[in-house]
């Protein structure tokens, strides 16, 4: 699919249908899908765990995904979604569950991540993405110490 149709799909949906569209071209290893998600805005950032630094603006992100997807899609399941939303802008808090191949078999990997959405012209699209490693065991939801003050 082009990333101008792409985009076109994209134009009515909410921020729930771009996360799915995301996910999906992360899971297909679709960089057009996955960057037809992102806004064009140069000031775009993506985190990604144990990353040295971050990325952006659109075209290093691209070049990181298309890396990072070069020898397939990635095997991602979200779960645990927290959602903010205001007229034009929204942020998601999400477990990310990662199957991770190693010689000594499949591993999953929890990895934290916000995913923070803008309406633009052109549609809701992701402007930010951080993605920090959980501990393993954790299931990656604490509620806050509750203190009573009387």
């Amino acid at each position: 699919m082009k990333r101008s149709s792409t985009r076109a799909a994209l134009l009515a949906g909410s921020p729930e249908e771009v996360e799915t569209a995301f996910y999906e071209a992360l899971q297909s290893a679709d960089v057009e899908r996955l960057m037809a998600c992102w806004s064009d805005d140069d000031d775009v950032f993506c985190i990604h765990p144990g990353s040295a630094a971050r990325v952006v603006g659109v075209g290093a992100i691209r070049e990181v995904f298309t890396a990072m997807l070069e020898r397939g899609g990635l095997d991602v399941r979200v779960s645990d979604i927290v959602r903010m939303q205001a007229l034009t802008s929204a942020v998601h808090s999400v477990v990310e569950h990662v199957l991770v191949r190693l010689p000594d078999g499949p591993h999953e990997a929890l990895v934290f991540a916000t995913n923070v959405y803008q309406k633009t012209p052109q549609g809701w699209r992701i402007v930010a993405h951080h993605a920090s490693t959980g501990k393993p065991g954790d299931g990656g939801t604490h509620a806050a110490p509750v203190h009573v003050l009387h």
